[in-house]
């Protein structure tokens, strides 16, 4: 399935860019199976009562761990409706819905956590994702932004990885979008955290409409 990302520079065919049909379904169990997601769990800071999207959820495997931190409201959006139908046998108290990065459906300033793991490589618009990123998160919220890699990536994993060029190309787009960016790399992933200052907290950059 062809699709161009911005992320990436440049096209990018990849199956799970869009799973559908039979293909879509083996590409959910495959994800469930290979991505290893629990390890980025502390890097949310989830605390009692915050309201927690994913975007690109997949089979719901993350979701399914949300569901187990104290957050009040879990949420996710996910292209596919193939891998909604997965999503919601695995995460049945969260609010799973078919939408995209760069369209959440969500109200703005609805989360004080937004997290993508392994997906942000297939966005077909970065920086039109980041900025609804921005849109339906609050003041004083973060949005952290995963992919392949960290200090021990699968021999799977290996060869998903991003070049550092490419991983520049990400961080300069939520500078560019946040008031915060920090690095991080945790076993088997590259994790981007940025925050959104809450209003009095100090200097920001004007909130993108929308």
């Amino acid at each position: 399935m062809g699709n161009t990302s911005r992320a990436r520079g440049g096209p990018v065919d990849s199956p799970f860019a869009l799973p559908t049909g039979l293909l879509g379904h083996l590409a959910g169990l495959f994800m469930l199976v290979t991505n290893r997601q629990a390890e980025l769990l502390p890097c949310l800071g989830i605390r009692p009562g915050e309201h927690v999207l994913e975007v690109g959820y997949g089979p719901g495997g993350l979701l399914r761990l949300l569901g187990r931190t104290p957050a009040a409201r879990v949420c996710g959006v996910d292209p596919s409706p193939e891998m909604r139908s997965q999503a919601t046998r695995r995460a049945k108290e969260a609010d799973v819905r078919v939408g995209t990065a760069e369209d959440t459906g969500f109200p703005g300033e609805s989360f004080d956590c937004v997290v993508a793991v392994n997906n942000v490589a297939l966005w077909p618009d970065l920086d039109a994702g980041l900025r609804e990123l921005r849109r339906v998160t609050r003041p004083g919220g973060r949005v952290v932004i995963a992919w392949h890699g960290g200090a021990s990536p699968s021999l799977i994993a290996r060869h998903l990885l991003l070049s550092e060029d490419e991983l520049a190309r990400i961080r300069r787009a939520l500078e560019e979008t946040f008031d915060e960016v920090e690095r991080k790399e945790l076993k088997s992933l590259t994790v981007f955290r940025a925050r959104v200052i809450a209003h009095g907290d100090g200097p920001g950059i004007p909130r993108a409409s929308g």
